[in-house]
């Protein structure tokens, strides 16, 4: 994933003498509220802008906290409406097909609900010595 860096020149962004930078309070919003998002990382976000993840979680508690405010939240999920209707045609319930029970030359069809004793016991039947 490319970082996101570049626009940080055009913020009033300031580098000490040890190559620390300040970051104004509504990019760090900004930065935070990218990690609020569903399936996002405080890391992942972290390494997008070059900065430390320890860094990073010290700014959302500080947004906990209130003493950073976060942009508003996008508008959530919207919803399409549901309409039910009577008047449509329903496909007839298909019966479910029938199992085959294939040994050697012998076929044996049942019906699809058989249980699972029955079918056993006739398995066992076929395979049985003669």
């Amino acid at each position: 994933m490319e970082r996101s860096t570049e626009f940080l020149s055009n913020i009033d962004m300031i580098v000490g003498p040890r190559g620390h930078r300040r970051w104004p309070d509504a990019v760090k919003a900004q930065i935070v509220a990218e990690t609020l998002v569903e399936g996002a990382s405080v890391g992942a976000v972290a390494r997008r802008y070059d900065m430390r993840a320890n860094h990073l979680s010290e700014w959302r508690r500080m947004a906990r906290e209130g003493k950073l405010v976060l942009p508003a939240v996008p508008e959530g999920p919207s919803f399409a409406a549901l309409v039910v209707r009577d008047d449509v045609e329903t496909a007839p319930e298909l019966a479910p097909p029938p199992l085959d029970l294939i040994c050697g030359s012998v076929h044996v069809r049942l019906v699809a609900n058989t249980s699972a004793a029955r079918i056993a016991e006739i398995v066992r039947a076929l395979n049985a010595p003669s």
